[in-house]
């Protein structure tokens, strides 16, 4: 058995590993990455949508089950930088509002412990690290930013503007989408030196020429540059284990080329996900932690949330030759409407579609024939992804069965205002001369089995400052522990209704600097 010490452990290389790895890097501590993948293969079917969303060429070949006892291939990926290879890298900051108590149709929203004011400067921090392209105030739910993004938005192309025109004309307030991308562009092109090129296997797809501000390529690589810094690949933690007084992490237990390894540190960070997180301390209880590690509040795996979320794909009468589509959001609803006094939730443009993607949907879309060959409709189709807020609810959890089954407990909370959601944007499609029929896209980030869509994942080792009710304190150091510490989505006492990944990242930033001082 291998064995060695760090000061810093993190498990992990995610949006919150990876942006913790970076911010610790420059320190000279010792620190050792551990990641349950391999570097993602550069090959050409990281472009193929073949390839990853009809064979799922590069998700997890795990099988998890619903609480009806029914098998899912969950939509996860294990690499280093984790799922942020595959994400759309829409980063934006939760809204002011989300840091405070909100009143949903299906229930209550909780506050955070910390307010925006707390992750404002991380916020900027993080868009600044991760190359974010947008502008700050396009959007009237956009809170307080103290620095403008570090890049421009990306240009819209023809038929996405004529889009934008048109819902400016009729009131609405669309705006730039705020993305992480290594683009420098000139009059919609890229320039000869930019690494992202504009291509239509962006959104989901893993990025051939690292044209993505992903944690592996923004935060990993940078990090693997100080020699203080060691990344494990294919190396599975199976444990934590304690002392005999079970307030310090004492060892990490190792899986890696068919041996155990086991590494010490003073301070071990937990970065595996939200749901893989929660299972690894489920998997760590001992007589000092019968429920599981962090578990003496019963929170641990609860409150799982990843929003309410749908793809639309809306056939126009008039084609859409676009190829980088992923340019646009639309926030008019995210607080509700005149006739609703609910939120709804946020609408943002998708990656453009391909015939054999339309194609490999066609058995959940059996209500309607398609007259259209799929290759057509792809040249016509406009895509749409609506997020609405998940609530946290303590039944919907992630548990360990006693065969050793991942078990995904799920039931769909606040759908209410998801469905009107989807209303307004068909009736803002009906004015915008695309057909009155939006066709739900079920295979985009593991639809196909709606428990599967786990990319948005967060809230089940909640933060808060009453150990009875939350496994972290605000710095997220676990309660029941001096040295454990969780950085990626877990944290999250509710969702709000945008993309995670930035508070993710900023969140980490936070915790990192936390962690400088206690290292001195």
């Amino acid at each position: 058995m291998a064995s060695e010490r760090y000061d810093v452990i993190i498990i992990g290389t995610g949006a919150g590993g990876g942006t913790l790895a970076h911010r610790l890097a420059p320190t000279g501590r010792r620190i050792l990455l551990l990641e349950r993948g391999d570097f993602l293969p550069r090959e050409r079917d990281n472009w193929d949508p073949t390839a990853v969303f009809v064979q799922s060429k590069y998700k997890a070949q795990e099988t998890w089950y619903g609480k009806d006892g029914r098998a899912f291939h969950p939509g996860i990926h294990y690499y280093v930088g984790g799922n942020t290879k595959f994400y759309g890298a829409a980063l934006f900051r939760l809204r002011e509002e989300d840091f405070g108590e909100i009143r949903h149709h299906g229930g209550i929203s909780p506050a955070w412990p910390i307010g925006y004011a707390d992750f404002e400067p991380y916020y900027s921090e993080a868009e600044q690290l991760y190359h974010v392209h947008g502008e700050h105030g396009a959007d009237p739910t956009d809170p307080p930013a103290s620095r403008p993004y570090p890049h421009p938005p990306v240009s819209h192309e023809p038929r996405i503007q004529e889009l934008y025109d048109g819902l400016r004309a009729r009131g609405y307030h669309p705006f730039p989408l705020p993305l992480g991308i290594l683009l420098d562009e000139a009059e919609g092109k890229p320039k000869h030196h930019s690494a992202c090129i504009r291509c239509d296997a962006f959104d989901g797809y893993p990025c051939l020429v690292n044209g993505k501000a992903d944690a592996q390529v923004i935060c990993v690589n940078p990090a693997l540059d100080h020699p203080n810094v060691t990344l494990l690949t294919n190396a599975y933690v199976r444990r934590l284990d304690t002392d005999g007084s079970g307030r310090t992490v004492t060892k990490v237990l190792v899986e890696r080329c068919g041996a155990l390894e086991e590494y010490t540190a003073d301070i071990v960070v937990v970065a595996c996900g939200a749901i893989n997180s929660a299972l690894l301390l489920l998997r760590s209880a001992s007589d000092e932690h019968p429920h599981g590690l962090a578990n003496s509040s019963g929170v641990v795996g609860r409150h799982y949330m990843r929003h309410n979320n749908s793809a639309f794909l809306a056939v126009s009468r008039k084609p859409n030759p676009t190829i980088f589509q992923k340019t646009l959001a639309i926030n008019d609803f995210y607080f509700g409407t005149a006739d609703w006094d609910y939120p709804l939730g946020h609408i943002q443009m998708l990656g453009k579609s391909h015939g054999e993607t339309i194609k490999g949907e066609t058995p959940d879309w059996i209500f309607w024939k398609p007259e259209m060959p799929f290759d057509t409709m792809a040249q016509h189709a406009v895509d749409f992804w609506l997020t609405s807020e998940d609530l946290p609810d303590p039944e919907n959890r992630v548990t360990i069965d006693a065969t050793g089954r991942i078990v995904l407990h799920l039931t769909e909370k606040n759908m209410e205002g998801h469905v009107r959601l989807a209303e307004k944007l068909k009736e803002m499609l009906r004015a915008m001369d695309c057909e009155p029929r939006v066709l739900p896209r079920s295979l985009y980030l593991g639809k196909n089995v709606p428990i599967g869509g786990t990319a948005h994942q967060c809230g089940t080792v909640r933060f808060g400052r009453d150990p009875q009710s939350s496994a972290l304190d605000v710095n997220c150091k676990a309660h029941d522990l001096d040295n454990l510490y969780v950085v990626d989505g877990s944290f999250f006492p509710s969702s709000g209704a945008v993309n995670p990944a930035l508070t993710i990242m900023a969140n980490a930033m936070r915790v990192g600097d936390h962690l400088l001082e206690r290292l001195g």
